[in-house]
């Protein structure tokens, strides 16, 4: 039953089956390479050698070319919503010691160069090591507020935050969480004269339309537009935190998200954030080249974690103190004859161990127990409970109903732990 291992990797490790999409520059922005092919002559020659005859009928302009001056409405939903939230969005840029960045950091961005020694630089000797994208939640007073990934601002030793206009500004790291992938900077709001407004993620349809927009390749593609759909909502998607496999409740969208859009919003048709694009798939794990399959953290998520983060500087979250498994993972003969769960019983959360002294040990859970409800809501999948339990805050308590040897049975669980409490598990742990 152990699960296979699709962790994100670093933005470095170019074959993996996830990319964290920051951007490094390459000499230049890969030193002016795009370059287009050599233009072709138009001649009048006749290409007769089909036997086909052409008839075109064309009006003679003895005098100078003009532009026809058709005036076309092209103000749709898309545009709209694009104008409402695109001068909230910027280009934040990861600055570090030369000394780390001496091969101009690599084309995905976020892990460049030498270990920090960690020695705080004095600025002199920063320069750009990665860049991402982000956008602008809050205006308060004299300061702004700018939402973007982790890897966005991992090893940063100086952050600098690229306005809409093209207006640099210094960026101060709030606080971060690898978790979630999410990060809080600020600035001074003097030259802020947009911020963006969150839409509900819970109310999502699948197929409604999507729109990413970021700065692909970097700041000099800044405010790009990509368009997509809602693929799919409430994916599991597996990271890792400090060699912990974690799970990530994600919004998968087709929306082209390329390098550089991480920390971007993902936008809906209202011109609210519904989401901040935070990976792709970009190769399966047998190798198969996948296209358009990106995800983003859902805004309800986002908003609970920019909260925190605003106010701590970082995420406490309670632990049960299990190691879980999806039911779906498990085959129906050990359903039957080690689990000894009612047929109707097809989805829920394995306990596969619980930690001696835990919250879920205090309350009497055991091993192979099916977790079914939280707080009387049915959980179908870890990433369910885990958002279940990220919603609580150490000291609450939470029902959590199982079954045991085929009987229902619930308990209360006093969440009296946090997450840094539990020793690391190759298992998801909780």
């Amino acid at each position: 039953m152990q699960r296979k291992d699709v962790t994100p990797d670093s933005d470095k490790k170019q074959n993996g089956v996830f990319k964290k999409f920051g951007i490094g520059l390459v000499g230049g922005l890969l030193g002016g390479a795009l370059a287009f092919g050599g233009a072709y002559a138009i001649t009048g020659q006749n290409s007769s050698s089909n036997n086909t005859t052409t008839n075109t009928t064309v009006k003679e302009n003895k005098g100078d070319t003009k532009v026809t001056n058709v005036s076309l409405d092209v103000n749709s939903d898309v545009t709209k919503a694009v104008e409402k939230v695109q001068n909230s969005v910027v280009s934040v840029i990861n600055l570090q010691n030369t000394s780390q960045n001496s091969d101009f950091g690599s084309l995905f961005g976020g892990q460049n160069g030498s270990e920090s020694n960690g020695e705080e630089s004095n600025g002199s000797d920063l320069e750009a090591a990665s860049e991402g994208s982000g956008v602008i939640y809050k205006k308060d007073g004299k300061t702004a507020y700018v939402v973007t990934n982790n890897h966005v601002v991992d090893q940063a030793k100086g952050l600098e935050v690229v306005l809409h206009d093209g207006t640099k500004v210094q960026g101060e790291l709030v606080g971060t969480d690898s978790y979630t992938d999410l990060a809080v900077i600020k600035i001074s709001s003097d030259k802020v004269d947009s911020i963006a407004e969150f839409g509900n993620s819970d109310k999502l349809k699948i197929g409604e339309p999507a729109l990413a927009i970021g700065s692909p390749l970097g700041s000099a593609y800044a405010n790009s537009v990509t368009q997509g759909i809602i693929s799919s909502v409430n994916r599991n998607i597996q990271n890792e935190n400090n060699g912990q496999a974690i799970n990530i409740n994600a919004i998968q969208t087709d929306a082209a998200i390329n390098p550089g859009n991480s920390g971007g919003p993902l936008v809906n048709i209202e011109g609210q954030v519904i989401g901040i694009n935070s990976v792709k798939i970009v190769q399966s794990e047998s190798q198969v080249s996948v296209e358009g399959m990106g995800f983003a953290i859902p805004s309800n998520d986002v908003v609970n974690i920019i909260n925190q983060l605003e106010k701590d500087g970082k995420v406490t979250r309670p632990a049960l103190g299990i190691s879980m498994e999806e039911l779906t993972n498990v085959s129906t003969q050990q359903r039957k004859e080690i689990l000894n769960l009612p047929e109707d019983v097809q989805t829920g959360v394995l306990v596969r161990t619980v930690q001696t002294a835990t919250p879920a040990d205090k309350a009497g859970l055991e091993r192979y127990d099916v977790i079914t409800k939280i707080d009387d809501e049915d959980i179908s999948s870890v990433t369910e409970l885990q958002s279940a339990l990220y919603k609580k805050k150490v000291g609450d308590k939470m029902k959590v109903t199982f079954y045991r040897d085929g009987k229902e049975q619930s308990v209360n669980v006093e969440l009296t732990i946090d997450q840094t409490a539990l020793k690391s598990n190759a298992q998801t742990n909780e």
